[in-house]
This record gives structure tokens, sequence and C-alpha cells, in this order.
């Protein structure tokens, strides 16, 4: 299996870009800088740069998890170097083609994956946040989720703590299916219902942009990140390097040794 995979990242009315995202053949990403915090951007674009960077040893989601514990360790070592980046943090949605074959769905946070699969539109992941946690007990309906006034706090995401909850497992996914990841700039503002039409013509490229828009019009206040990909038969490009958008786009642009 490979993924053609395309993103799409704007600032929308915000100062700095604090999301990243990342398209190839074998993974496609979106990282979210939490709260506008310290560092959200060097966080988010760290993330990105390294599970690209570690395609060659992602064999399983064992292996996958390790990488991702490394990036995790990697900001904390930012932080330690630089005290003003204290209590950056990311949240983290990705799709990642491992070796053995499988696509891969890693987790953290309130970015979000959805699978397009004959014509109907299922969120495959679950928000790790506080609103979250009121919908599932009943507290809240989960039409009055986007509008509540703490949708924003997050329950999990990586920060370099040895216990940062991050989810791995194999994504259900199969030739044909179209996904999308998306950074809270887009849910926030659109019902899902919204996000089909963008999303069921035109190539990859297209529906990103199509999103992207989509929620700048609906008055998205925040940077807004749509990454899409189709799952496709056939290899993995061995040498094929990533494209990189928003703050991953800006930082680390040195090229990856794994895909050289």
């Amino acid at each position: 299996m490979r993924l053609i995979a395309a993103a799409s990242s704007r600032l929308g009315p915000r100062p700095t870009n604090q999301d990243a995202a990342c398209a190839a053949s074998w993974t496609a990403i979106v990282a979210d800088g939490v709260g506008g915090g310290p560092g959200g951007d060097l966080a988010s674009a760290a993330i990105v740069h390294r599970i690209a960077a570690g395609r060659l040893r992602v064999h399983d989601d064992i292996d996958l998890l390790g990488v991702l514990r490394v990036a995790n360790w990697e900001l904390r070592a930012h932080a330690r170097r630089d005290p003003a980046l204290s209590g950056m943090a990311t949240t983290l949605t990705g799709l990642v083609v491992a070796s053995d074959g499988r696509i891969l769905l890693a987790h953290s946070g309130d970015s979000r994956a959805y699978r397009l699969r004959g014509g109907e539109l299922t969120r495959q992941t679950r928000d790790d946040s506080f609103v979250q946690a009121l919908v599932d007990s009943g507290a809240i309906a989960e039409q009055d989720a986007p509008t509540h006034p703490r949708r924003n706090i997050v329950t999990a995401s990586l920060s370099g703590q040895a216990d940062d909850a991050i989810t791995v497992c194999p994504a259900d996914a199969r030739s044909g299916d179209r996904w999308l990841l998306c950074s809270d700039g887009v849910t926030d503002y659109l019902p899902e219902p919204a996000l089909l039409p963008a999303l069921t013509p035109g190539t990859p490229a297209e529906a990103a942009d199509a999103v992207a828009e989509l929620a700048l019009a609906g008055g998205s206040r925040d940077n807004v990140t749509a990454v899409v990909c189709d799952v496709s038969p056939g290899e993995v490009g061995v040498r094929e390097e990533p494209v990189f958008h928003g703050s991953a786009a800006e930082r680390f642009a040195e090229p990856l040794d794994d895909v050289l």
C-alpha cells in the first residue's frame, strides 16, 4: 500500500502558524502546537520531522511507537536547552505505512482523522480533550462541543514528559479510501457534514485546499491545516522526499538522512 497525499496549511488570523504537516507516499501527518503556548511551532515541526526521518525504522506499530518516544524525548531536550520553551506541547495525528504493509494510525490530542469510504465519512480518532470527556459522560450534547468555552483544553499531547499518552494502532484502511487529517482550526468551525462535499471531488491537493478554504470562510480563528490522502496499491517511494507544510516547512529544513 502507498498514500497519494497532499496538504494545505494556512495561517488564518493568528500571528504565527503553529500547525505542521507532512505529505508523502509513506506518511500523512498533522500536528498542532497546544494552546498557542511557548514553542508550539517548534514542537509541532520537530515531531513531524522526526516521524518522516524515521520511516525506514518503522516495521510495525511497536517501531512507530519507539520513533514517537524518541521524538517526544527530543522535545524535552529542546526545553532543557532553552527554558523559554518550557511547557511547549503538540498534538499529533498521522498515518504511516509500515514495512510490513500495514497502515498505522498514531494519535494524541484533538487533531482528527476521518476516513471517506463508499461516500460515508467517519471519524477514526477520539479527541483527547476536556470537552470530549463531557460528551462521553453525557454532560453536554455532541453538537454543543464545538462552541463550548473550554473546547481547547486537551487531556493528552506530546510535551516531552515520560507519561505523555499516545495511541498507535493499525488503521482500518484499504485501497480506495480517502483520509482527511486536520487540526482543530478546521473541526472547531466546520460541522462534520460540511466536510464531505469538499473531500469528495478532485485530487488530494484540491481537496486539502477546499477544506482549508471552507474552514477560513466559516470564520476559523485558528491556524487551519488539512492533509488529504488516497490509499492506493503499490510501493512507497524509496528515495522520495516528503513535502512539509506550516511550521514544518519553516523549521528543520535540512534533507532527511533516511530519505537520501
